[in-house]
């Protein structure tokens, strides 16, 4: 049995990944951007241990979302799955950031860097990344005009690519990344053409470590089979310079090996 975190776990693939997880024996906490929704997600799985609740949209909050995890003790595994969509328009968080930035990309960064370090970290990524720049010169979007597709495309690199980092850096981890494909979640919209059944299968296998092909690193799957991701995902220079660049806004630094 492995003991499981899963961020953005109320709903979508985030439940359906912790659903599974629970049915095959392992203990999860969920978490929830606000008290009405860990509600719901209490109701939708009463098995789970824990639901973490606070909107890592700021990086306070972020902060205390780590905290509370770290609360719980120590986890196997952790699947990064807080996101918001493609479809989202220009809005600033308190900390003055672009959403999309905040929620999907530097959360990702810091509850990584806070969360006392498991065996297994999972990230979520996209088809969409596949077309993307990570565009690190404007990562705030300062310079350029608005476009929430583009936003959301690459911030789901910068997911990859963080993933990518933490194998490198950390040896002792496995640390993937994958795309669960266009499924009609509230995220993906009604008219997704990919298979639902299919989406929450690789990140709950990556993350249980109940069979030997899930040992590996560095690697980035669709549908339980590795795919070669956005060539810009696995430049070491584009890592590590995202690194720098969330440490910078957040403040907070990335543990060494």
């Amino acid at each position: 049995m492995s003991r499981i975190f899963i961020s953005g776990s109320s709903t979508g693939l985030g439940l359906m990944a912790a659903e599974r997880l629970t049915e095959q024996g392992h203990q999860l906490v969920l978490h929830a951007r606000n008290s009405d929704r860990a509600k719901d997600a209490r109701k939708a799985l009463p098995a789970a241990e824990a639901i973490v609740t606070g909107d890592v949209a700021t990086i306070a909050s972020a902060k205390d979302v780590a905290a509370q995890v770290n609360a719980l003790g120590r986890f196997d595994a952790i699947i990064h799955n807080a996101a918001v969509g493609y479809r989202e328009a220009y809005r600033q968080t308190a900390d003055g950031l672009p959403h999309v930035f905040a929620i999907n990309t530097l959360s990702a960064y810091i509850l990584t860097a806070l969360i006392e370090r498991p065996k297994r970290l999972v990230y979520l990524s996209s088809g969409m990344h596949h077309h993307a720049d990570a565009n690190l010169d404007d990562i705030l979007w300062r310079k350029r005009r608005w476009n929430g597709s583009e936003a959301y495309a690459e911030s789901k690199l910068h997911d990859a690519m963080l993933a990518f980092a933490i194998a490198r850096r950390w040896p002792d981890v496995f640390s993937n990344s994958l795309e669960p494909g266009w499924v009609p979640t509230k995220m993906g919209g009604s008219g997704a053409p990919d298979d639902m059944d299919q989406a929450h299968l690789t990140q709950a296998w990556l993350a249980a470590g109940d069979d030997l092909g899930a040992d590996v690193t560095g690697k980035y799957f669709y549908h339980m089979r590795r795919m070669e991701p956005n060539p810009a995902a696995l430049d070491p220079r584009l890592q590590n310079r995202l690194i720098e660049i969330c440490a910078d806004i957040s403040g907070v630094t990335l543990p060494e090996a």
